[in-house]
């Protein structure tokens, strides 16, 4: 049994994935990969992740994130974050991922972030 569930949904043309769990060296980190490569390869080009019921996040965790931004932006999509855990807003600090990563504390405010995410909805 994984440490992690991953369920989607969809808003305004956003892909939002929504872990829970926690995203760790092993397994979660690799269905976590799995899930946003599988979400690429079906044509999801805008993709959000809310980090809102991630318990744990490690450093393979955040390797996964930055893996799976190379996988989405590699398909002319875009990868962004929401809801971080002060843990883990403090490791993107400490890495230095912020610079990588456009995070949001709002989910609606990262939707709206994304290019085409309005024009989706016409």
């Amino acid at each position: 049994m994984s440490d992690l569930s991953i369920s989607t949904r969809e808003d305004r043309g956003v892909t939002i994935v929504d872990p829970a769990g926690k995203i760790a060296l092993g397994e979660t980190s690799q269905k976590l990969h799995s899930e946003l490569k599988g979400l690429v390869e079906e044509g999801n080009k805008n993709i959000l992740i809310n980090l809102s019921s991630v318990k744990m996040i490690d450093s393979s965790g955040l390797g996964t994130l930055v893996a799976g931004y190379t996988t989405v932006e590699r398909a002319g999509g875009q990868l962004k974050l929401t809801n971080l855990s002060d843990k883990a807003s403090e490791l993107m600090t400490i890495t230095k991922l912020y610079t990588v990563f456009d995070v949001f504390d709002d989910e609606n405010a990262a939707v709206n972030s994304f290019s085409n995410a309005s024009e989706a909805a016409v």
